[in-house]
C-alpha cells in the first residue's frame, strides 16, 4: 500500500505537472468512470480554475494577447509553478517574471511590464488596512536625527518603474472600450499603485518623485531618499514633497 505521501505526490503530478496519470491510477477508485478517466475530470477541474484565477488578475494581459494564447501560457505556467498556497488571490506572484523568460512572448518585450502592474494592483487590492501618520512623528523628531528616519509606507502602495507606457497600455485595454494605439515611445512609466478607500488606483509620478518615494517604500532612511531624488531633479522639493506624502495618507504609523 502506498503511504499517504506518496499518493499526495502523485496525484498532484497528474494534475499539475503531466499528463500521465498512472501513477496516480493505482490508488483511485474506479466509480463509473475508469481511474484515469477520474483524474482527468479533476485536472481538467483544477486547471481551468487555475487558468480563470490568472485571468482574473491579469485581464488586460488576456486582451493583449487573446484567450487562446492566454490559456497555453497559463497552463505551461500551471506545469511549472503550481500554487504553494490555497488562496487563489495569491496565485500569479512570479506570472510577469515567466511572461518575460517565456520565447513566444518576445516580440511583445512590454507584456510583462504590464503584468507587472496588474499584480501590483492585485496586491493592493488585498493589502490590509493600515492607520496614517500625521505630522506629529515628525515634529517630535530631533533635527540630527531626521536622515537616518525611516518611515513605513501604507501597506498597498508599490512603486513600479518601467520603459514602456505600461499606464496608457493598461487603459487603452479596458473592458468595453476600443483598442486605441498606444505610442510605445512616449517615455516610460514611473507609476504608485495603491488602494483608496474600496478602489485601486494609481497614477504617473515626476522622476524625482519617484525616486524619492520608492526609496523611501524600500526602507531607506530620508537623507538617502532625498539623495536619489536629487540625483534625478536636481529641483526637487522636498519640503513639497514631505507634505504630498501626509496629505495623501501614503505613510502608515
Amino acid at each position: 500500500m502506498s503511504s499517504l505521501h506518496s499518493v499526495q505526490r502523485a496525484f498532484r503530478a497528474a494534475l499539475l505537472e503531466q499528463d500521465d496519470a498512472r501513477r496516480a491510477a493505482d490508488d483511485v477508485l474506479p466509480d463509473g468512470l475508469t481511474a484515469g478517466a477520474r483524474i482527468a475530470v479533476y485536472r481538467h477541474h483544477v486547471r481551468t480554475s487555475l487558468t480563470e484565477a490568472l485571468v482574473s488578475t491579469f485581464p488586460v494581459v488576456c486582451r493583449l494577447v487573446d484567450r487562446r494564447f492566454f490559456g497555453w501560457l497559463a497552463d505551461c505556467y500551471i506545469r511549472k509553478h503550481p500554487p504553494a498556497t490555497p488562496c487563489l488571490f495569491e496565485y500569479g506572484g512570479v506570472f510577469p517574471a515567466f511572461i518575460e523568460r517565456f520565447p513566444a512572448c518576445a516580440a511583445l518585450p512590454w507584456l510583462a511590464d504590464v503584468a507587472q502592474l496588474e499584480w501590483a494592483m492585485n496586491l493592493a487590492f488585498h493589502a490590509p488596512d493600515a492607520t496614517s501618520m500625521g505630522p506629529v512623528r515628525l515634529a517630535v523628531t530631533p533635527p540630527d536625527e531626521l536622515g537616518a528616519l525611516i518611515l513605513e509606507f501604507e501597506p498597498s502602495v508599490t512603486y513600479l518603474a518601467s520603459r514602456w507606457p505600461i499606464d496608457a497600455i493598461w487603459r487603452a485595454n479596458q473592458p468595453g472600450g476600443e483598442q486605441l494605439g498606444v505610442d510605445l515611445d512616449s517615455g516610460p512609466g514611473r507609476l504608485e499603485i495603491r488602494r483608496r478607500d474600496d478602489d485601486v488606483v494609481f497614477r504617473a509620478l515626476p522622476a524625482g518623485s519617484f525616486a524619492f518615494r520608492r526609496a523611501l517604500a524600500d526602507h531607506e532612511p530620508l537623507e538617502r531618499a532625498v539623495d536619489a531624488a536629487l540625483a534625478t531633479d536636481s529641483a526637487f522639493d522636498l519640503a513639497g514633497e514631505i507634505r504630498a506624502l501626509l496629505d495623501e495618507d501614503l505613510v502608515a504609523t
